[in-house]
C-alpha cells in the first residue's frame, strides 16, 4: 500500500474536490528552498578539449578511441560569479561559469576498454530575476545535462577533441521560512510487499463450480 496504492483518506496527498478550503486546519511554518527565478539554456559547444585525468587503464596503448562521454552529477559546479544589478530594475546580468564532471569512455589501440573522468565548462551570460538585498543570501545554482556523442583522439594532450551539448538549468534560490495553510499531517499507509504471486489464480478458484448445480425443475441437464 502506498498513498497512491488504492489508499483512501482524506489525510494523503490526492486531487482536490469540492471546496479546497474544507478540512484546513492551520498555518504552518515550514523552512524550504525559494526558487526566485529559473531559466533553461541548451548549449552545443564544438571544438572542445578534454583533459583527460583518473585513467581506469594502468598503461593504455595510445592512440585511444573515443567512444562517449557523458556528465556524472547533476547539480555543476559555479565560479567566477558577477552579478549586475540592472538600474530600476528587478533584474541582474548574472555571469558565472558552470562546471559538471564526465565520464568518457574509450579503447586504446590494442581494443582495451576503459574509462576516464573530465570535467567541461560553460560560461553563462543570463538576465535573471534576483530578491531585493536582505540579511539572507540568495544563491546561484547550476543543474547540467551533458553529453558528447563523438570526439576524436589528440595526441598533444593525449585526450580528446569533442562535440558536446548540453542542458543547462540556472537558479536564483534562498533558503526561506514559509506560512502556508495545511490539512494537518499526513496519514502514512501501510507498505505493500512486491512479489508475483504466482499461485494468485490458483489461490481465487472456488472451492465449487459456480452456477447451476442441478438439472432446471422440470427439464433436462
Amino acid at each position: 500500500m502506498s498513498f497512491y496504492s488504492n489508499f483512501q483518506s482524506d489525510k494523503c496527498p490526492c486531487q482536490i474536490t469540492g471546496n479546497p478550503m474544507n478540512g484546513l486546519t492551520e498555518k504552518v511554518c515550514i523552512q524550504a528552498e525559494k526558487i526566485f527565478d529559473a531559466a533553461i539554456k541548451q548549449t552545443q559547444l564544438e571544438s572542445y578539449s578534454l583533459t583527460l585525468t583518473d585513467i581506469s587503464v594502468e598503461t593504455p596503448t595510445y592512440p585511444l578511441t573515443f567512444v562517449s562521454a557523458r556528465s556524472t552529477a547533476s547539480e555543476a559546479t559555479v565560479t567566477n560569479l558577477n552579478i549586475e544589478r540592472q538600474v530600476d530594475k528587478r533584474c541582474a546580468r548574472v555571469q558565472a561559469t558552470v562546471s559538471v564532471p564526465l565520464e568518457v569512455l574509450f579503447t586504446d589501440a590494442t581494443g582495451v576498454e576503459g574509462s576516464a573522468t573530465a570535467t567541461v565548462s560553460f560560461n553563462q551570460d543570463l538576465l535573471l530575476s534576483v530578491p531585493s538585498p536582505s540579511i539572507m543570501p540568495f544563491s546561484v545554482r547550476a543543474f547540467v545535462s551533458a553529453v558528447a556523442p563523438d570526439g576524436t583522439y589528440n595526441p598533444d594532450t593525449q585526450g580528446f577533441t569533442v562535440s558536446v551539448c548540453a542542458t543547462v538549468i540556472i537558479k536564483i534560490s534562498m533558503p526561506v521560512e514559509l506560512l502556508v495553510p495545511t490539512y494537518g499531517y499526513c496519514a502514512i499507509p501501510p507498505a505493500q510487499e512486491y512479489s508475483q504471486e504466482v499461485c494468485a489464480g490458483f489461490f481465487e478458484l472456488p472451492l465449487y463450480p459456480q452456477g447451476r448445480s442441478g438439472c432446471p425443475t422440470g427439464g433436462k441437464c
